[in-house]
């Protein structure tokens, strides 16, 4: 694949969205556009507790105070702070990053940077009310707990930091994908404008396995990668948002969270929202009435397995999902994004709790779906094609699986590259299915024979539990 650099791109002023980034020259689906280190981040856990790296390592570092010590990257810096009371509020813990990395080099225009830290949109003056009151509320931590001599700049540029990270701000989730764990900040990065169907996608790819936290051994890295053929003048776009939503749905939450009116051609002719409400097909198509209460129960459902599920009843989780899917499937189409998020919650846990069988019906009717809806090449896809083969595969439907995962590893290979942990991971799957199924092919009463002494032999594998999150947002939008 093309490697790129900030010479392939050209920072411009997109019309009627402002400034974005422009090709320079072509890219295919799979080209690396540019690599970006992050200017600042800053990692922390679900009990707010800071971790990050020191020169002499990795560290959680707990519940702990502002002294801070600088690791610095090529051009940004890294937060490491020493133990010590009292403790430093949620809200003030993210800006410190990119506070040290202002003191340390100055908010001119850093090497290697199109824009500089000041100048990336902070969108203050269109926060509302509760907002600005939160945001006051986080000036005042973070000045009560930065050393008085630091203190070089005034309320209104502390002010601009914190929105900064608000609206510029990339989650870091971990290598799978699966869970929020840091906030960085990449001036280049930000400059790329949203698309509901983008040409491009971003990616975290350190190339290897090692624990999420010891990624800030080395400097954390985030790429570009195109999706599609890219002509060389053409605006690069990125999705700040899931696609699988109705476009009102996005525009809403796009202009929540980033303060702006999608325009994009996708939200502007409500392409796929069809789809995505999408009732069974027949000669007896079902009522409005029929349709407006299944959707409410699909609703109400989904409420009560996000309960079930945090109580970890993964049991009851199971029985709702199947009440719901009855009466569902009698009246809700197959790309129905509220049938897509029964199937998928039902396959993920039965996976959980070996029943195998049951959760690759309802994997394969999910990626069905999924694939009349999203990009060909979209990760979330690659993801979701990706655990469906494995599922198959745990049900031994090798050769329903073995397809599964080329499809995901055909997607992941432009989305992720062939670096990426969950890449390197999906080969070894791939080379290993199709060396069953040739096995399967040749004599499939000894296929079964063997897979079956096999797997007597190994100890129960425990899938992964089931999150009680979903997926983390790429852009980061303080809560």
């Amino acid at each position: 694949m093309t490697k790129g650099g900030m010479e392939s791109v050209e920072l411009f002023t997109s019309e009627g969205k402002g400034r974005g980034l422009k090709a320079q020259k072509e890219f295919l689906p799979g080209d690396v556009i540019f690599a970006e280190p992050a200017y600042a981040a800053v990692v922390f856990d679900r009990t707010s507790t800071w971790a990050t790296t020191t020169p002499w390592g990795a560290t959680d570092l707990g519940r702990c105070g502002w002294k801070a010590a600088i690791q610095r990257g090529t051009w940004g810096c890294w937060l490491a702070v020493a133990d010590q009371e009292p403790a430093v509020p949620r809200g003030a813990r993210e800006p410190m990053a990119s506070w040290l990395g202002l003191e340390r080099e100055g908010s001119g225009l850093a090497e290697g940077c199109l824009v500089s830290i000041d100048d990336l949109q902070n969108h203050v003056e269109s926060f509302s009310e509760e907002e600005k009151k939160e945001l006051r509320v986080d000036v005042e931590s973070f000045l009560e707990f930065w050393p008085p001599q630091s203190q070089q700049f005034g309320i209104q540029f502390i002010s601009h930091i914190f929105g900064v990270i608000s609206c510029n701000g990339f989650t870091l989730s971990d290598q799978r994908g699966l869970q929020a764990v840091g906030v960085g900040i990449f001036p280049n990065l930000c400059q790329a404008n949203h698309d509901c169907w983008p040409n491009c996608t971003v990616i975290f790819n350190n190339g290897n396995h090692e624990a999420v936290r010891s990624m800030f051994h080395t400097q954390m890295r985030i790429e570009l990668r195109a999706l599609s053929k890219i002509s060389a003048g053409e605006e690069l776009s990125v999705s700040y948002v899931d696609f699988l939503s109705l476009s009102e749905e996005r525009r809403r939450q796009l202009r929540k969270q980033y303060y702006f009116d999608c325009t994009c051609e996708h939200c502007q002719k409500r392409i796929k929202d069809d789809l995505m409400l999408a009732v069974k097909a027949g000669e007896s198509k079902p009522s409005a009435e029929a349709v407006k209460e299944v959707v409410q129960l699909s609703k109400d459902t989904l409420e009560k397995i996000n309960k079930a599920r945090m109580e970890g009843l993964y049991h009851e989780v199971v029985k709702l999902c199947r009440e719901c899917l009855k009466k569902q499937e009698a009246v809700l189409g197959d790309t129905n994004i509220y049938l897509l998020r029964i199937l998928s919650i039902a396959s993920e846990v039965l996976s959980y709790l070996q029943m195998f069988e049951e959760a690759a019906d309802y994997a394969k009717r999910m990626v069905d779906g999924y694939l009349k809806l999203y990009h060909p090449n979209n990760a979330q896809l690659g993801m979701a094609v990706m655990r469906a083969g494995v599922t198959h595969w745990h049900a031994g439907l090798i050769e329903a699986g073995h397809g599964l995962i080329c499809k995901a590893y055909a997607i992941l290979l432009i989305t992720h590259g062939p670096s990426h942990p969950i890449t390197k991971d999906l080969e070894v799957m791939r080379v290993q299915t199709e060396m069953e199924l040739r096995m399967f092919q040749q004599n499939e009463f000894m296929y079964y024979k063997m897979r079956e002494a096999a797997l007597k032999n190994q100890k129960i594998h425990v899938m992964p539990e089931p999150s009680n999150e979903t997926s983390p947002s790429l852009f980061h939008k303080k809560e």
